[in-house]
């Protein structure tokens, strides 16, 4: 019997796919992962890891085939000839975002009050002011939000309390603002709740500015 259950959550412009898995065991499934995916496979000790690995390398085959998920110097993942995608996942699910027109940033989260105790170091002045900070789901929701901003700013050791800026615009439409030293970039991002946890993604093109 499949540990895994597939999913799909279709918005205007991107393609969310979603596998649902159980504890499993992933030497039995390693027939889904590339050579070079085996031999990255068994350099990872922790048994959770080697789940989530072996999960989006199962997801990736079932739509994909064996197209290898190549890296960027950034970290971002892509597929040759597959436009653009976001990978992400939490305890017992992997999400692959698919876009044909532009980049993406996925995030995945499970509600939970761990947020809440690290408000401060990624809340600005003003989104402390603008945000529910007694609530786990809205901290869940904003931490997520940045996830998705930091996978879209083009660079790494971004401080996300002053780089990654955000604004609700609607209950599950927020507005991000990515500083980087020479530019500025906005995107809107949505959020919406499903199966305990939050998804955030953008589901129209970063703007310049």
């Amino acid at each position: 019997m499949t540990p895994f259950t597939q999913d799909s959550i279709q918005l205007k412009n991107c393609t969310i796919h979603l596998l649902y898995f159980k504890p499993f065991d992933p030497l039995q499934f390693l027939e889904h992962l590339t050579p070079e995916e085996t031999e990255r496979f068994f350099s990872f000790s922790h048994t959770n890891r080697r789940q989530e690995f072996v999960a989006t390398r199962f997801l990736r085959h079932q739509l994909f085939g064996y197209n290898h998920i190549h890296y960027t110097e950034h970290g971002a993942p892509y597929i040759e000839g597959e436009g653009f995608i976001s990978i992400s996942h939490a305890p017992g699910v992997v999400g692959l975002a698919v876009s044909q027109h532009f980049q993406l940033g996925l995030d995945i989260e499970t509600i939970r009050t761990k947020a809440l105790t690290l408000q401060s170091k990624f809340l600005s002045a003003d989104e402390l002011l603008d945000f529910d900070t007694t609530s786990a789901l809205e901290m869940t929701k904003v931490w997520s939000a940045k996830e998705a901003l930091y996978k879209l700013a083009g660079r790494k050791q971004l401080i996300f309390k002053t780089d990654l800026l955000l604004q609700k615009k609607s209950m599950d439409v927020w507005s991000g603002r990515i500083i980087n030293p020479n530019e500025i970039r906005t995107v809107d991002l949505t959020i919406f709740e499903k199966e305990n946890c939050v998804f955030t993604v953008n589901d129209c093109p970063i703007q310049l500015q």
